[in-house]
Parts: C-alpha cells; structure tokens; sequence
C-alpha cells in the first residue's frame, strides 16, 4: 500500500520536536545550534533565511556528517512546507542527532525571525 505524504508524516515516529521560527532563533542564539534549510538550491537562493545552511535533502545524510560532529547539537530544520523538513528530520534522528526540531511556518516568518 502506498503512503500520501501526509499519512507518511503521521508515521514518523517519534515524531519530531515542532517549534516556531521565533522560538528556533532564540534557541539557536542561546545553544549555538545549525539553521539548516533542506529545500533545493535554487528555492534557497530566491528566499533565504539570515543565516541558514543550505543542504537539500537529498545529500543531508552525507553532509551533516561533515558539518556536525556532535550529536547533541541543535539542529534546526526548515523548508517551504514542512514536509521535507520533518522527513529529514526523521533521517537525522536515526542517524543519531538528539536535538534536532523542525520549523513548522512558511519561509517569509523564518526570514523575519533570523533577520
């Protein structure tokens, strides 16, 4: 049986920690955590965030091993959605990263929120 991706993220489990913009910039000045925006190059050169690493989804795996050697770093995720997001989440979690949250909002109030 096929999963839509609604009924994908539903299966994530554990399920991702959520957080708003506002709340992962807070965060990330306090912790010294990653803003890492798992959207395409292109999406992420029309519209990124102060601050943000882009590395798309699809090389996450392979790239946030060279970038974050301890797993207790804060990991702050975004995309345009949320859906790639919480899937790479899911990844990074399984790879052992234990701080690892996803920004929920659309991409203009994680722009204000790290500008």
């Amino acid at each position: 049986m096929l999963l839509t991706i609604p009924e994908r993220l539903a299966a994530i489990d554990p399920a991702p920690r959520k957080i708003t913009a506002a709340e992962a910039a807070r965060e990330r000045a306090e912790l010294n955590g990653y803003v890492i925006d798992v959207r395409e190059p292109a999406e992420h050169a029309n519209s990124p965030a102060n601050g943000a690493i882009n590395i798309p989804r699809g090389v996450l795996e392979m790239k946030m091993l060279e970038l974050v050697k301890d797993p207790g770093t804060p990991i702050f995720l975004h995309c345009a959605s949320g859906a790639r997001a919480m899937l790479a989440a899911e990844q990074l979690a399984k790879m052992g990263y234990q701080h690892v949250a996803v920004m929920t909002c659309d991409v203009p109030t994680i722009q204000k929120a790290f500008n």
